[in-house]
């Protein structure tokens, strides 16, 4: 998968939520929206995003639009373009490949026989912590998107399916993340200091 792909599907909610992106979306509700969202399988600075916008647009598959604000200043709108949509569905058609896992904390917790395990508890700690934050981050947004809905009424018959799945995969992805983080840390901890031998 390509940034553009990420950066299409996350334009098609566009700030009003209606599929095909037609009211549009700023860069910064993009990144933002990138963020919130699509950061769970997808990550990309800010700046990233706006050369990413700049490129989709010259190709013609993002469309923008400038629009002026008395209080503010003015802002350019993007909206996915026809051409953009058959971008995206070609890539949807196309066979995706296994996902790696390449993170650091694993690789520290993977040496842990052989190094001193305080800071990586730590760090471990911090990251349940941090996955706590956005699993309450992600139960508020799923929230949001169903109203007033249960959550199996929302997915027979709710508006914008595809952003609730990927943040139910983002929810249980931060949970497990939590739930895997403490275990570590308390596992590492009961066995006390590493005495490396050598």
């Amino acid at each position: 998968m390509a940034l553009r792909h990420a950066v299409l599907a996350a334009l098609l909610v566009g700030d009003g939520g209606d599929s095909g992106g037609n009211s549009g979306c700023s860069g910064y509700q993009l990144a933002k929206a990138f963020d919130i969202g699509v950061a769970n399988f997808w990550h990309a600075l800010p700046q990233q995003l706006y050369a990413e916008l700049a490129k989709l647009e010259k190709e013609g598959l993002v469309a923008g639009r400038r629009v002026v604000q008395e209080t503010r200043p003015n802002k350019r709108l993007f909206r996915v373009t026809e051409a953009g949509l058959a971008e995206l569905a070609a890539f949807t058609a196309a066979p995706s490949k296994p996902s790696f896992v390449r993170d650091d904390l694993m690789v520290k917790v993977q040496a842990a026989d052989s190094v001193d395990t305080g800071p990586l508890i730590e760090q471990l700690e911090e990251r349940a912590s941090v996955a706590e934050a956005r699993t309450e981050l992600f139960g508020k947004l799923l929230r949001k998107m169903r109203g007033e809905l249960d959550e199996e009424e929302f997915l027979r018959r709710g508006d914008r399916i595809g952003p609730y799945l990927t943040c139910l995969r983002g929810l249980a992805l931060e949970r497990e993340n939590r739930e895997w983080g403490l275990r570590v840390a308390a596992v590492l901890r009961a066995r006390g200091p590493v005495r490396a031998e050598r």
